[in-house]
């Protein structure tokens, strides 16, 4: 089995299926909602994305609603 690799990220895992385009736009979604984030409440980052629109930070223990996929 192959491994993933630096230019296919963390789309590595669907091998050559899909479509290249497909890929690169899921990896560089999936590249940004992992990313931790700054808090709109106390302002650190720790903002990380608990399910679906949801998110939650660490720091001040605050959880809330917004986009799907990063804030904006």
């Amino acid at each position: 089995m192959g491994t993933k690799t630096k230019k296919a990220r963390a789309a590595g895992r669907f091998g050559a299926r899909y479509g290249k385009r497909v890929r690169n736009k899921l990896s560089a979604v999936e590249s940004k909602q992992r990313v931790k984030q700054k808090c709109p409440f106390c302002g650190k980052l720790g903002i990380k994305r608990t399910s679906r629109g949801i998110w939650e930070c660490k720091k001040c223990g605050k959880k809330f609603a917004s986009d799907v996929y990063y804030l904006s």
